[in-house]
């Protein structure tokens, strides 16, 4: 029986950390020629892409129990990148941000195509469209936006590679303009300091005239969206704003709701 990728990713990170990990460090860096060399001693056949090892643990599986069971200190393992082909495992405060349940939704008139609700292959997809065809960061952030690309992979310098979801350009009824770095992340999943700071950084060093707003996207449920903008603060994710968004038919909305919004 052929063994899962995310099974052989997670032996081939298990067997990089412990070869070079000593009990009290906060820090394991390696190499991508690590992951062949791992591959080659355990008898994995290594992706034509060695990064997918790595995007792998970062954006769709978890580190393997063995490494999650030497965190201290309220602190995670996560991969970072620190160079071009270069890693490190690091220990980071964990600081879970997750939508406040106590805060009322906005309804928005659903703007999204029947076609394109029906035809997406996955939830990123999904919220994605309907973040997108709604115009929702428009409405978050009080500007006009559009959509630059989405997937977006490159290199960034001391980094590596790394792929944000959708990145958005702006312009506010000044002309000033705004890069948009938007993580869209499923309903179980957490945001993260590392794809935070590596979207910032990203956007430094690609727009450096263009101010930066980090932007996540959650679903809540099929039609209600959390939006949140981020910041780093030292070594700590901060909420800059929250909102939600209740994707409704347009006749779901009642008068009463309307003149709150135009009130509030």
């Amino acid at each position: 029986m052929q063994v899962p990728k995310e099974n052989r990713y997670q032996a081939l990170l298990e067997k990089i950390f412990f070869d070079r990990f000593s009990q009290g460090d906060e820090e394991v860096v390696f190499a991508r020629e690590d992951i062949e060399a791992a591959a080659e001693t355990l008898g994995i056949r290594l992706p034509k892409n060695l990064g997918d090892v790595i995007y792998s643990v970062r954006y769709r599986t978890a580190l393997p129990e063995s490494i999650l069971k030497e965190q201290s200190g309220g602190r995670e393992w996560g991969i970072e990148g620190v160079g071009r082909a270069r890693y490190a495992f690091r220990l980071r405060k964990v600081n879970r941000i997750v939508p406040n349940p106590a805060l009322l939704a906005i309804k928005i008139p659903d703007a999204t195509p029947q076609v394109i609700a029906a035809n997406a292959l996955s939830d990123e997809q999904a919220l994605l469209a309907k973040v997108r065809y709604n115009r929702l960061i428009d409405l978050f952030l009080g500007l006009t936006c559009y959509s630059l690309q989405n997937h977006l992979r490159t290199t960034v310098k001391s980094i590596g590679q790394i792929e944000i979801d959708e990145l958005y350009v702006g312009l506010n009824r000044k002309g000033a303009q705004f890069i948009i770095p938007v993580q869209a992340k499923g309903g179980s999943d957490r945001l993260g300091i590392v794809q935070t700071a590596q979207d910032i950084q990203c956007c430094a060093e690609k727009f450096p005239d263009l101010v930066c707003r980090a932007i996540s996207t959650q679903f809540i449920s099929d039609d209600l969206i959390a939006l949140f903008e981020l910041a780093i603060d030292g070594d700590d994710l901060k909420v800059v704003e929250e909102r939600h968004y209740l994707l409704v038919s347009a006749n779901a909305i009642s008068g009463e709701e309307l003149r709150r919004y135009a009130n509030s």
